[in-house]
């Protein structure tokens, strides 16, 4: 997992109108890229991120960072995208560790209800058992950091896509099957 670097101030140099990338994060960068191509693919990644079971994130949560990040949709991200990355994993890892009340590195079926309960989602039980199984291949029973990294991406995304089409605010849409298609295949991207 990423490790606050202890943030003090900012050296080195960033291209114009980007803060200049924080030296641990330069340092952390480098270690990542193996390729020394100066980008850091999903792959390079994966190998880089522990979730709390002391295990990789999945390629699913990797490549789902990398495409939000990639700037110019290469398939890579550089060190400025990287201080990105690293800045939004740490904000969903306090969110996490916030919900991990008992510290197991991962949240169960209770914890993640909270979680969105409190994020201003009010979704059944049913749904959360549903999230929960569909995100743990193993005991369908709790979700890691990088599942709930995927999820709540996911949630968002849908959800920034369900209201620009409620305009009424009626909390119920109609779709065409292909606009249906659309923010489907645009939100899983």
């Amino acid at each position: 997992m990423f490790t606050n670097p202890g943030y003090g101030e900012y050296s080195g140099y960033g291209p114009p109108g980007q803060p200049p990338v924080n030296p641990d994060i330069q340092r952390w960068f480098e270690t990542v890229d193996r390729d020394r191509s100066g980008q850091i693919n999903w792959q390079e990644l994966k190998s880089a991120l522990i979730n709390g079971q002391g295990e990789n994130f999945s390629d699913q949560a990797c490549k789902l960072m990398i495409g939000m990040f990639d700037t110019d949709k290469n398939g890579s991200i550089g060190v400025n995208e990287f201080q990105l990355l690293y800045n939004y994993i740490n904000q969903w890892l306090a969110v996490f560790k916030n919900y991990d009340r008992d510290g197991s590195g991962s949240i169960e079926e209770q914890e993640l209800g909270q979680a969105f309960h409190q994020m201003g989602f009010r979704f059944s039980p049913e749904f959360v058992k549903f999230l929960i199984t569909k995100s743990d291949y193993k005991n369908h029973r709790q979700m890691s950091l990088d599942q709930f990294i995927v999820a709540c991406v996911q949630i968002q995304r849908y959800t920034e896509a369900f209201r620009a089409r409620d305009r009424e605010l009626k909390g119920v849409i109609t779709l065409a099957f292909e606009d249906f298609l659309n923010i489907a295949i645009n939100c899983s991207i």
